[in-house]
């Protein structure tokens, strides 16, 4: 049998705290708020009138119910009153001196059945539990900001945690309607141990003017369907928060990849601490505003160099060439593709016509505007009757001697002027610009998958890639309704350097039985609001396809944390590829 809470006690009362005892006392709980001043208290007391308020402007709480929820929190400086408490909750800043002075007070104050519980995000649980004389009855309940919104609670026990305790206090997270999850002590936990190294990496990537903050975020919004991109998500963290999460892992981890980028600490020092002060990586119309007042878009840049492009060529016949080709054609574009059989030719436009009906029959498109589509496209198995096109694009098998071979052709059938792009995912672009005569007009047109779909292209310039042949390939994209972002040539360009290092950490925090795959999995959808969890995500890639990404990530960047994880290496040599074959991560039926 699991304990019965009846009493709970919350220390500390900013947004984290206010937002857990409003948590406890929606579900009944009798509530104990501390605060160390009056003022504070009040502030305290306001934080939960602001988010009860909301509740009730959007119908999720009524008159009757705030009053009740308030009848249940008594709000009070007196520490002596969490004597009455079963569980107590520390929710001050994020400082082990000051946690710690609290652990020992709560320790001197309640009896000794009552268990003590850290809303910590990244500091050592079993380092606050010695500060007390009953480190078994310590654990971490990490509740996400806002608590009352988000479900996930990391529970944390230490190795001298009792079994009984972890136990009580999961069941207590499922009767708030939470989702817990039960870890060992580490440094981030499960959520920030994987979020923040991807955010530090992205910071790294905007202070070495690899893309522009606007670009970084966009790419992992509409590459990944990330709710937020990283920088924007700092900022709403806050970066002297960030900075600390960061500085805590690194020295637990001596993981370089932890190490904060020496931008966020010149940032804090110059006062620019995200949404709260109102300038971050971006300028907030005031602090605390979600509004930004000094976004840039590409939408007004200068035209005048852009080269005309109406008619493109494709070269390749498969799943990604063809979501090309139907892009170009439904965007008014002439498009020619190249096949190299014409079986492969008739089997592209079967495909192409069945992708077109399914828009008419899905109301996206009209049958004069898929037949208008369809009449612009020819297939030929010759590569020179690209000769004209304005605009080639190569999507073929993503092997280098091959591109390398399809880019020694187009550079002599192709006339003067001609952009010549390839859609590679992670081969170096500058290789098939070396192999041409005009290596300053080749560009990376990386399309995501599937093409007529997503909104994002990756464009990538190399340093010998002409700034009118970006400036063209940025527009052909936006008449195509595409996002471009533009980044360098180098491994992964945004999206997969920043994705798959994440991805091979999950696996790490799996090889070494910190947690299970459904509870890491749960923890990033339901804390960090993810579309999928890294193992789900993982199987629907295919691991075959992240090691290979992964492995050009560590050869390029040779940092020794971007070195695949060796349960991914056995999982792809076993044959277990993801849902390809059946059995990834997770085993698959039907």
């Amino acid at each position: 049998m699991t304990r019965e809470f009846t009493t709970v006690g919350v220390v500390g009362l900013g947004t984290m705290g206010a937002g857990i005892a409003e948590v406890f006392a929606r579900t009944g709980l009798k509530v104990i708020a501390v605060e160390v001043t009056e003022d504070a208290l009040a502030r305290g007391r306001g934080h939960v009138e602001h988010s009860t308020d909301r509740a009730l402007r959007r119908g999720k709480l009524d008159e009757a119910g705030k009053d009740a929820l308030f009848a249940q929190i008594e709000f009070t400086t007196s520490m002596q009153a969490l004597a009455a408490a079963d569980l107590v909750i520390e929710a001050v800043p994020e400082r082990m001196e000051l946690k710690a002075q609290v652990f020992g007070e709560l320790d001197r104050i309640c009896p000794p059945e009552t268990i003590l519980a850290s809303n910590t995000s990244s500091l050592s649980v079993t380092e606050l539990s010695v500060h007390t004389s009953r480190p078994g009855k310590v654990v971490g309940m990490h509740f996400f900001n806002p608590a009352p919104v988000l479900k996930l609670v990391e529970v944390i026990r230490t190795v001298v945690t009792e079994p009984g305790v972890v136990e009580d206090v999961t069941a207590l997270a499922e009767r708030l309607g939470k989702v817990p999850v039960v870890i060992g002590d580490r440094a981030g936990f499960i959520a920030n141990a994987l979020l923040f190294g991807y955010l530090n990496h992205a910071v790294r990537m905007f202070e070495g003017r690899y893309a522009t903050r606007e670009d970084l975020d966009a790419a992992m919004k509409l590459g990944c369907g990330y709710p937020m991109g990283p920088l924007a998500l700092l900022d709403l963290i806050g970066l002297d928060t960030a900075y600390e999460i960061l500085d805590t892992m690194y020295h637990q981890s001596r993981n370089r990849l932890h190490a904060p980028a020496p931008l966020l600490k010149q940032m804090i020092t110059a006062g620019l601490l995200g949404r709260k002060t109102g300038r971050g990586f971006y300028t907030y119309d005031a602090p605390d505003s979600p509004t930004v007042v000094d976004a840039v878009s590409a939408e007004g840049a200068s035209t005048e160099q852009v080269r005309e492009v109406q008619r493109v060529g494709v070269v390749g016949t498969g799943t990604m060439a063809t979501g090309i080709v139907e892009v170009f054609a439904k965007s008014g574009h002439d498009v020619i593709v190249r096949a190299r059989s014409e079986g492969k030719g008739k089997t592209a436009l079967e495909a192409l016509r069945r992708s077109l009906d399914k828009g008419v029959l899905r109301g996206k498109l009209s049958e004069e505007d898929r037949d208008a589509a369809l009449a612009r496209v020819q297939v030929t198995t010759d590569l020179g009757d690209l000769a004209d096109a304005d605009l080639v694009v190569e999507a073929v098998a993503e092997e280098l001697s091959v591109k390398k071979a399809v880019f020694a052709t187009l550079d002599e059938v192709c006339k003067p002027g001609a952009v010549l792009a390839t859609t590679t995912s992670s081969l170096p672009v500058i290789e098939l610009a070396a192999v041409t005569s005009r290596p300053g007009d080749v560009v990376g047109l990386h399309f995501f998958n599937p093409a007529p779909v997503m909104k994002l292209v990756e464009v990538v310039h190399t340093i010998s890639t002409a700034p009118e042949v970006v400036l063209t390939a940025q527009a052909v994209c936006r008449k195509l309704g595409k996002h471009p972002v533009t980044c360098g040539d180098r491994a992964g360009f945004i999206v997969n350097a920043l994705l798959f290092p994440y991805l091979n950490d999950a696996v790490k925090m799996l090889e070494a039985h910190y947690a299970s795959a459904d509870d890491i999995d749960n923890a990033m959808k339901v804390g960090c609001g993810l579309p999928m969890g890294p193992f789900a995500l993982l199987d629907v890639v295919g691991l075959d396809v992240a090691l290979a990404i992964q492995r050009e990530l560590y050869l390029e960047f040779r940092e020794a944390g971007f070195a695949p994880a060796p349960l991914l290496e056995h999982l792809v040599t076993a044959g277990r590829l993801g849902r390809k074959t059946g059995k990834g991560f997770r085993d698959y039926t039907g």
